[in-house]
């Protein structure tokens, strides 16, 4: 028998007060509607959602039973505990403060620890900016926030709903993008990251995304010297951090 998860706190239920979140500009980490909803207010959800560009799940009755113990309406929506940012408006800012800007950009990065543990690192590297996709990311709630020691009320965090546009307008700005791949020839030491700098990291399942590894101005490999094939993508990610602290100390 399943147990019902506990209602976190930024959990909210009920069709009018999740409109009203909308209307009021809250920011959103998800929206679950029950399928087959039709009444006028629950069009006007719909509505909302896709005005604000924000992704809704459509799920059956029972998934929102299990999820909300209340008079949920058809329609379960979690806050975000961060206030999200575009890098479009983030990155000039840094270079008006004469920051030369080290970012990440996390891939399908979907597990909540990983994610935390991730954040975590780039708080304690100096990171400029964490950007993430709208959809196929974890959800930034309390085991996220816990994990990362509270590293994501402080890290900028920008969420962007197509990533490949991101690239390019970081290239364009002068950002160096590099992606790590155990594919890759080039050794992650022999790259110069004393220039600002925005290192993507993919799923732990199948790496960055081909699409994203065309785009990137070099691939980066960790050499690995035991039998397993790959590192834990937040162990990468360290990695790749503190070699660009290591050598713009120097």
């Amino acid at each position: 028998m399943y147990k019902r998860p506990k209602q976190p706190k930024n959990m909210i239920y009920g069709l009018r007060p999740v409109i009203e979140a909308l209307k009021a500009g809250k920011e959103f980490e998800r929206i679950i509607i029950q399928k087959g909803l039709q009444s006028d207010i629950a069009k006007t959800l719909d509505a909302l959602t896709r005005e604000r560009h924000l992704h809704a799940v459509y799920v059956p009755r029972q998934r929102l039973d299990f999820l909300c113990n209340s008079n949920h309406q058809g329609v379960v929506a979690y806050l975000s505990l961060v206030e999200y940012m575009h890098i479009e408006d983030l990155l000039p800012c840094l270079f008006e403060q004469g920051k030369t800007p080290l970012l990440l950009i996390f891939d399908r990065v979907t597990d909540v620890r990983n994610f935390g543990a991730m954040v975590r690192t780039a708080e304690c590297a100096g990171v400029d900016a964490v950007i993430v996709p709208t959809q196929n990311s974890a959800p930034v709630n309390e085991d996220a926030v816990k994990t990362s020691a509270g590293a994501l009320m402080s890290v900028p965090v920008c969420r962007e709903e197509n990533l490949k546009t991101v690239i390019h307008y970081l290239k364009a700005s002068g950002v160096q993008v590099y992606a790590a791949s155990e594919k890759a020839s080039l050794e992650y030491t022999q790259a110069d990251f004393s220039l600002p700098t925005a290192f993507i990291l993919g799923s732990e399942e199948d790496g960055v995304s081909p699409e994203y590894l065309k785009l990137c101005d070099k691939q980066l490999r960790i050499p690995l010297l035991g039998n397993i094939e790959s590192l834990n993508v937040s162990v990468a990610n360290g990695v790749l951090l503190y070699e660009a602290v290591r050598q713009r100390r120097n």
